[in-house]
């Protein structure tokens, strides 16, 4: 918690505190889309190299993403005048590496999952000897994207329940830890897509598994989680419910909020709020938020699906 406190302080100056808006579906949205880059990664973004000594800094940054936290990464270092290395999957959406290319980072791609691509960067890092900036693997980084638990206490002190998009975990072990230290009895439901669900499936079992994860819309949270993940260990211990999310839940959620609320999202975003949707008896009359994760949807992908 204290870690993530300093973390607010840090980042503040270079990152927006972003809304939160009701519904009538008795839900509130988180607007993290609307943050810098378009998703929340530039939270941990910004801590992990605002920790490093200014000479480590300097001596530029690797990353490895499926394209939100390479633009955030991206969009840091352009920030504090350092360089940053970023490695994709194969199949990484082509709007969100030409966001990455636009915010000045060095596009390199990588295997075919976001795991094989995390594995590369890190021995690339070690090799080089220059930082590596983890997804969610990295304290610093998660501490970065618990400050949007500091904001929601503030927006929303009385919260019953969060839907959180979990891929490796950053953004659920960060704001869960807030959350539940603030008040315990704050329900955490992590959300993932159905094709590509590797950390529930890993929590099931007890170990971190490698799985092969089929193509989906919440591209965000696709792939495999890195062996010996911090966030293993962290999301076991702060979620409370775990829901796998049909693709077709998924679009179909995409659309709702787009025509109700005006908000174009990705996939990832629409899996937390696909997961209250599947949820909502329970939570009637309850104060219940998703998080709107990331806005990074290609544009004519998503009109001709509003068109079908």
């Amino acid at each position: 918690m204290i870690e993530i406190e300093q973390a607010e302080r840090r980042i503040r100056p270079w990152i927006l505190e972003t809304p939160l808006e009701s519904t009538a579906m008795g839900l509130s949205l988180k607007l993290e889309h609307l943050q810098h880059t378009g998703s929340f990664k530039a939270r941990g973004a910004f801590n992990k190299l605002l920790t490093l000594p200014e000479a480590r800094r300097a001596q530029g940054v690797i990353a490895a993403s499926t394209g939100n936290h390479g633009a955030a990464v991206a969009y840091a270092a352009g920030k504090l005048g350092v360089s940053a290395r970023i490695i994709v999957p194969e199949a990484a959406d082509p709007g969100k590496l030409a966001k990455i290319r636009a915010l000045g980072g060095q596009l390199e791609t990588h295997g075919t999952d976001s795991g094989v691509a995390e594995l590369f960067a890190r021995a690339e890092s070690e090799r080089l000897g220059i930082a590596y900036v983890s997804p969610y693997n990295d304290r610093d980084v998660i501490a970065g994207q618990g400050t949007i638990g500091l904001e929601l206490l503030r927006q929303l002190p009385s919260l019953d329940a969060v839907f959180i998009a979990l891929g490796g975990g950053g953004l659920l072990a960060g704001v869960a830890a807030v959350l539940k230290a603030a008040n315990p009895a704050v329900k955490v439901i992590a959300c993932s897509p159905e094709n590509s669900g590797v950390m529930i499936h890993s929590i099931r079992a007890g170990r971190i598994l490698e799985l092969e994860s089929k193509p989906t819309l919440s591209d965000g949270t696709a792939g495999g989680v890195e062996p010996g993940a911090i966030t293993f260990d962290l999301v076991r211990g702060l979620a409370d419910d775990y829901l796998l999310i049909s693709e077709a839940e998924i679009r179909t959620t995409m659309l709702r909020i787009y025509q109700r609320h005006g908000h174009r999202v990705e996939g990832a975003a629409a899996v937390a709020v696909a997961g209250y949707l599947r949820q909502s008896d329970r939570w009637r009359g309850a104060a219940a938020v998703a998080i709107l994760c990331g806005g990074n949807v290609d544009p004519a992908r998503f009109d001709a699906m509003v068109r079908s």
